[in-house]
């Protein structure tokens, strides 16, 4: 017997609140599910997540949102993938492209049949073979219709950088229209049933406010999934010492790259993400090793442009909560747990919670394995996304301040010493369907971090040599040819998809 929920209570907006609103309300057409935001007008928006990866094009579609009006609304520029600058040693740089690198050899993995040639002599480099790679490193961007087949077409992707509060407010508006109801005010006090399930929130005027489920997108403080429910957070800061953040936005002075840059600074890390009408800058960083008077000062003195807004201070923790989902309540965004910015994947992790929840959907009966088997998928999504961060740290040779010689010694987790090991003895990540990174990105990080294996797959011996690197040199070339043919990033955008106008820039809390 079906017992189906009809209503979905939000509590919290910004990025999370108003992504799950726009997917839940594409997603539940015809159900008849009443979606209702929460929204706290004395709660300013941290405004995370201005850098992306591909799935924020998975997202726009599956919410049925116009994409040229979502980047025109939000100021965005496009990115091809992520610039490292002196993490390996100081001045030395390498680039994480998203998409495909190289096209596998007769069923052979590129990389083993790129070792192979690196072994006869051959000197192409890793990212010569990446579409995204070349595009970036000439700033260059053009997209392709589905018609295109090209294997080169065919191996790119692309993620946007963005303004995270126009994303918002954005959303919002399409919500709205869309019939979900936004209630404007602070939840008081969340009511718990004798079974452990919330009955209801109740607004600062006491107005109670029911609902068959509640999502928690209270930020860091998890109004419904901790203070109420008492879910335990899983600190990972063992691994991950980063803990604070300093922002500022400053004007656009040069024409915006495609692609985000993170550059190692002594205790930790600094980004800029080009949107078309400003840049966004951070220094993510731990207070172990630096103060916060210190990562203003450096900060300032690592950006360009006129500063739009007083540099904000944003602690925080990394880690998940031991469940995701429990009872009636899902946590979403930086309540359900944080992963610093490094490969920017909040909102992706936001949009992957969203699809197995929807997955996993449950009714009122709210059988318990449907939920341990959403718990157990996204905490495999948190857990690789944490190893994969992780990497870039623990095999860096700088030693040059205490921050990174502590990551020298780092301990790491056993799921990422075991990748780690294998790659260095077979030279081979094996790709895992369903994860954020694939075994390139894993390859583009460690061949960046000059980290490389001692054997490539033994069967590559038989190909002929010649016949070998002439391949994999035409499908240099080929790349090439194809980006120089490309409009500038800067051009593409404008011809395209240029802001809509913007009034006198806010500071971004």
């Amino acid at each position: 017997m079906q017992n189906p929920i009809k209503s979905i209570c939000i509590i919290g907006g910004g990025s999370a609140g108003w992504m799950a609103a726009a997917l839940l309300s594409s997603i539940t057409r015809g159900n008849s599910i009443k979606i209702t935001v929460i929204e706290s007008p004395d709660i300013n928006t941290i405004g995370v997540g201005e850098s992306t990866v591909p799935s924020i094009i998975d997202f726009t579609k599956a919410a049925q949102i116009d994409l040229k009006d979502f980047i025109q609304s939000t100021s965005a520029t496009f990115k091809l993938g992520i610039r490292f600058d002196n993490w390996l040693s100081s001045g030395e740089n390498f680039f994480h492209p998203f998409g495909k690198t190289g096209k596998d050899v007769n069923g052979f993995d590129f990389y083993q049949a790129w070792q192979k040639s690196l072994a006869d002599g051959e000197k192409t480099r890793w990212l010569d073979h990446s579409p995204n790679a070349i595009m970036a490193e000439h700033q260059r961007f053009m997209l392709h219709s589905n018609q295109q087949q090209h294997w080169i077409f065919s191996s790119f992707a692309h993620a946007l950088h963005l303004d995270a509060v126009k994303a918002g407010q954005y959303l919002r508006e399409l919500c709205v229209k869309r019939g979900v109801i936004r209630i404007e005010a602070t939840v008081q006090n969340v009511n718990v049933d004798k079974d452990g399930f919330i009955e209801n929130v109740s607004l600062a005027d006491n107005t109670p406010v029911s609902s068959d489920f509640y999502i928690d997108c209270t930020g860091f403080k998890g109004l419904l999934i901790e203070k109420s429910l008492n879910v335990a957070f899983q600190d990972w800061s063992d691994y991950l010492p980063c803990n604070r953040a300093v922002t500022v936005q400053t004007e656009q002075v040069d024409l915006p790259p495609p692609y985000t840059v993170a550059s190692a600074q002594k205790a930790g890390w600094s980004w800029h993400i080009p949107l078309q009408h400003r840049t966004g800058n951070g220094y993510v960083y731990c207070d172990k090793f630096c103060s916060d008077e210190a990562a203003i000062t450096l900060l300032k003195a690592n950006v360009k442009g006129k500063l739009l807004n007083e540099p904000n201070i944003i602690p925080f923790k990394t880690g998940r909560r031991e469940k995701i989902w429990h009872k009636n309540c899902l946590a979403l965004g930086l309540a359900s747990g944080f992963l610093e910015p490094l490969e920017s994947t909040a909102i992706h992790l936001v949009y992957k919670t969203l699809v197995h929840f929807i997955k996993h959907f449950p009714d009122k009966d709210f059988d318990e394995l449907n939920e341990t088997a959403f718990n157990e998928k996204i905490n495999a999504d948190y857990q690789e996304i944490r190893d994969f961060i992780i990497l870039h740290y623990c095999t860096s040779d700088r030693t040059d301040s205490d921050f990174w010689r502590w990551c020298q010694t780092m301990t790491i987790p056993p799921s990422l010493d075991e990748k780690i090991k294998a790659f260095r003895h077979r030279g081979s990540i094996e790709e895992e369907q369903g994860k954020l990174f694939t075994s390139d990105s894993w390859y583009s990080i460690l061949n960046g971090m000059h980290i490389h294996s001692k054997k490539y797959h033994p069967l590559l011996d038989g190909f002929h040599t010649q016949d070998l690197a002439n391949t994999l040199n035409k499908n240099v070339q080929e790349i090439r040819d194809m980006v120089m043919k490309m409009p500038s990033h800067h051009d593409f955008i404008q011809t395209n998809c240029p802001a809509h106008s913007f009034g006198q820039n806010e500071p971004q809390d």
